[in-house]
C-alpha cells in the first residue's frame, strides 16, 4: 500500500509545482479556460500566500511529508497529515467557490488526490486495528 500512497503524494507534489508556477507566471496562463476555470486568477489572489508562503509550497511539503510518512509505513500519522491536508484544502476550495468565484484546474485535481489519499488511509488504518486491536 505504500506505493500507492508515494504514488499518489508524486502526483499531489507535481499539481502543486504547477500551481506554484502559476503564482509565479507573468504571461497569460495555460490554464485560463474560461471565466470559471482559471489558475492564474486563483493562484495569484491573497488567498494564495499565507504567512508569506505561496500555499503551493505548502502543498508540496504537504505531499512530501505524506510520501515519507508512507514509505516509513507511519499510516496512523500519515492519516492525521492526510485529514488537515484534506480540511486545507476543502477550505480552499470554499474560496474559489464563494469567494473569487473562480477554479483552478490543478487546485481541484490536488483536491481529488488528497481525497484519495485520506480514504487509502482510513482504510489502511483500519485494516490494520481489525488485524491487530490493542
Amino acid at each position: 500500500m505504500r506505493w500507492i500512497f508515494v504514488i499518489l503524494a508524486f502526483i499531489g507534489i507535481t499539481l502543486s509545482s504547477l500551481a506554484l508556477r502559476e503564482h509565479y507566471r507573468t504571461d497569460i496562463s495555460p490554464c485560463d479556460i474560461n471565466e470559471k476555470w482559471d489558475c492564474g486568477i486563483v493562484n495569484r489572489s491573497t488567498y494564495a500566500v499565507l504567512w508569506g508562503v505561496p500555499v503551493a509550497v505548502i502543498g508540496i511539503a504537504g505531499y512530501f511529508l505524506i510520501a515519507g510518512l508512507a514509505f516509513g509505513r507511519a499510516y496512523r500519522i500519515l492519516l492525521a497529515a492526510s485529514l488537515a491536508g484534506l480540511a486545507f484544502s476543502l477550505y480552499l476550495a470554499h474560496i474559489e467557490a464563494s469567494v473569487l468565484g473562480v477554479w483552478c484546474i490543478y487546485c481541484a485535481a490536488s483536491l481529488g488526490i488528497i481525497s484519495l489519499i485520506t480514504l487509502f488511509a482510513i482504510g489502511t488504518v483500519a485494516m490494520q486495528t481489525f488485524r491487530n486491536p490493542k
